[in-house]
């Protein structure tokens, strides 16, 4: 093929790709995967970075949880919460991002809520859904529009208040999610269509009390409120949706909303009239309430702050905008830009080409960043992006190119002859074979025997075999015990998870308390090969704690109930970790938090392992003995300030520190951590870390 022609085909065959996935004809998930980016990156750009002091969040929280009782609350207690909020504190109005669909034993506290409720700005929330069989439960609230939204999402079902309560606060919203196809929560919808009415969200509910119950009137690509000739315009997408406008990082330490304490507002820890005036959503941002949510300013965020991050952009009139056009947008960029490319680069020598190339990518850049900054507009760039790259790479590179293509392939086929060897172990329940695989927040434990390469040179293969076999009985007991499912053994390693086949909320609890119970079995091992005068065996855990796809895969031929995703790949890192820092067990941080305060945990560092570029902090569990001491608060305190210390690249302090922990605390369990930290300090003589330096150890190799 000339030239010519090929360079008109490569043009075509990108134009044609690019048009087709913005048209939404045929998606690419790739530049989907851009525009996310590229998304997040603008709002993280962009953030106001000052707290709204017009909303407060009475939280739930895991404190709250210790002090109160564990959840769910009986209504008697959110009743006097709700009094103390309208009567001690003076709350202007309450959303509560919680549901009461179903009536409490007894009904007294049902009546307790609906009289706590009844004449007071309170707007109760509940939840849509469109599961097999759509239950309803609960009444609804009254439609803001008779009709459905053009675009709005359709729900079937719904888990909404009982009669008393709706009729004690008649205002109530609905706290569904829209989650991008990543997880990532980027917009909320404003109204949803139910039995072909529209419905509000709890944000717009909270909204329009606030306001004095405006008026709801569908615009093309908008709604409005309206109240005594005043009007207000909220664009929205083509879901009926609004992107959050986040203000920060969230939680309590986010800084974008003052948080309170549930517990201070029932134990009236709080002065009185302290919330006067203020805008108040109750909800909760304890793990075991499963009310957190991923989001492009933290991937784990209190979903009552989502809540409160749109009712903040609302009372402002504030938030970037995907505006229904925004295909037709896409679409008149790419036009314009194939235009512009077709124009110049058959005339421009390689190298101006390329300069035109980066020239037309950065005034790409800075119309969006204008229309994204001034007017509030979120328009997609990926696929513009990617076409301008594409087709100078295309033009210019075809050669080489084509060739490297060539030898990948090459390089990819004779790997499909040597697949990895895995061991499979199906799943104990049978009649769960052939289950689709689902995407599901599980916790993997990977358990490594050391000094095996020492033992199987000692012993015949017989004894080897019965040793190996004793072993992994002896583990797999324990993980099946704490409610764990043994996925396989490679090797002289053992892969299980908590939390599937059966759903389990404390899946990480009962994780790191299988690995403890696995420890304190090796005891009678180990004097049995101490009796035959050979070494012991040690272990190595990793746990970490994430979203992965669970199911039943593989071929034809054989298949197996297991677990595959970055999390799976991580808790393998950490546990390869633990040779590093001489402890037994290592916990990746999800676990950390899915955990909470029910198990001491000591802090070990802070990583990047190889394939990730997010940080991960690691802890460890001490054994109980160690943490029932006196003096392990003492220990605990030493050891956070060599971290700190070291992590600040002050050195003497770091050594200063760990002498005490060595002088105190010689005979610790955790002398040998305290150790590899003091070798690593004193290398920095010799091999010091750079001044930008973020406390974050990094590790190349797996």
């Amino acid at each position: 093929m000339r030239t010519g022609a090929l360079r008109w085909a490569l043009l075509g065959i990108a134009l044609a790709l690019s048009l087709m996935h913005a048209s939404g004809l045929v998606p690419l998930r790739f530049v989907e995967q851009l525009d996310f980016a590229i998304d997040d990156a603008r709002l993280r750009a962009t953030l106001p970075g000052r707290k709204d002091a017009r909303i407060v969040i009475v939280d739930i929280d895991d404190a709250s949880l210790a002090r109160i009782g564990r959840w769910p609350w009986p209504r008697e207690r959110i009743a006097a919460l709700a009094e103390a909020l309208f009567e001690r504190q003076r709350a202007a109005l309450v959303g509560f991002d919680l549901v009461f669909s179903e009536p409490e034993a007894g009904g007294a506290g049902d009546a307790a809520l609906a009289r706590a409720l009844a004449g007071r700005p309170a707007v109760l929330g509940y939840f849509l859904t469109d599961s097999a069989g759509a239950p309803r439960s609960g009444v609804l609230p009254a439609p803001v529009l008779d009709a459905p939204l053009p675009g709005a999402p359709a729900w079937r079902g719904w888990a909404a208040s009982i009669a008393p309560l709706a009729a004690a606060a008649p205002a109530a919203g609905f706290f569904n999610a829209l989650p991008d196809a990543d997880g990532v929560l980027r917009s909320l919808p404003l109204l949803a269509t139910v039995d072909g009415a529209a419905r509000e969200s709890l944000a717009l509910a909270m909204l329009r009390v606030h306001a004095g119950r405006p008026a709801v009137r569908a615009l093309p690509g908008a709604i409005e409120l309206q109240q005594h000739g005043a009007r207000l315009r909220i664009p929205l997408d083509a879901r009926g949706a609004v992107r959050v406008p986040y203000r920060g990082a969230g939680g309590a330490r986010g800084g974008s909303f003052d948080y309170v304490a549930a517990a201070d507002v029932l134990e009236g820890a709080l002065a009185d009239g302290a919330l006067a005036g203020k805008l108040v959503l109750v909800g909760s941002s304890a793990p075991g309430v499963f009310d957190l949510r991923s989001t492009p300013v933290a991937a784990v965020y209190p979903g009552v702050e989502v809540h409160a991050s749109l009712l903040s952009g609302l009372l402002d009139g504030r938030g970037p905008v995907a505006p229904d056009w925004s295909r037709g947008y896409a679409v008149a960029q790419l036009l314009a830009v194939t235009a512009l490319l077709a124009l110049l680069l058959p005339r421009l020598r390689p190298a101006r080409a390329a300069a035109a190339t980066v020239a037309l990518a950065v005034a790409l850049v800075l119309l969006d960043q204008w229309l994204y900054r001034v007017h509030g507009l979120a328009l997609p760039l990926a696929a513009a992006l990617l076409l301008t790259t594409l087709v100078y790479a295309g033009i210019t590179g075809w050669g080489v190119v084509v060739e490297g293509a060539r030898r990948r392939g090459l390089a990819k086929l004779f790997g499909t002859y040597v697949p990895p060897e895995l061991v499979a172990q199906m799943a104990r329940d049978p009649q769960r074979y052939g289950m689709q695989a689902e995407n599901r927040e599980l916790t993997i434990l990977f358990c490594d025997m050391r000094n095996f390469t020492r033992i199987s040179e000692a012993l015949p293969p017989e004894e080897l075999r019965a040793l190996i076999n004793r072993f992994f009985s002896a583990m797999t007991q324990e993980i099946r015990a704490h409610r764990g499912t043994l996925d396989k053994y490679i090797g002289d390693a053992i892969m299980a998870f908590w939390g599937a086949p059966v759903a389990d909320a404390d899946h990480a609890l009962h994780a790191v308390q299988a690995a403890q119970a696995m420890l304190a079995r090796m005891d009678g091992l180990n004097r049995a090969l101490r009796e035959r005068g050979l070494p012991e065996i040690g272990l190595g855990i990793g746990i970490n704690t994430g979203l992965v796809c669970v199911g039943d895969m593989g071929s034809d031929i054989r298949r197996s109930y297991t677990v595959m995703g970055d999390a799976v790949n991580l808790a393998s890192r950490i546990e390869a970790l633990t040779r590093v820092y001489g402890v037994d067990i290592l916990l990746g941080q999800g676990t950390r938090e899915a955990i909470g305060q029910r198990l001491p945990l000591v802090e070990v560092d802070r990583v990047r392992v190889k394939g990730k570029q997010q940080a991960v902090t690691l802890f460890t569990p001490p054994l109980q003995a160690h943490a029932a001491q006196a003096r392990f608060a003492d220990e605990v305190r030493l050891w956070s300030l060599a971290l700190a210390h070291h992590r600040a690249q002050h050195a003497q302090q770091a050594l200063d520190s760990l002498a005490a922990l060595r002088d105190g605390f010689g005979d610790s369990a955790l002398s040998g951590l305290y150790a590899q930290l003091g070798e690593r300090i004193r290398r920095w003589a010799e091999h010091p870390e750079p001044p930008d330096w973020d406390g974050t150890r990094t590790f190349d190799s797996k």
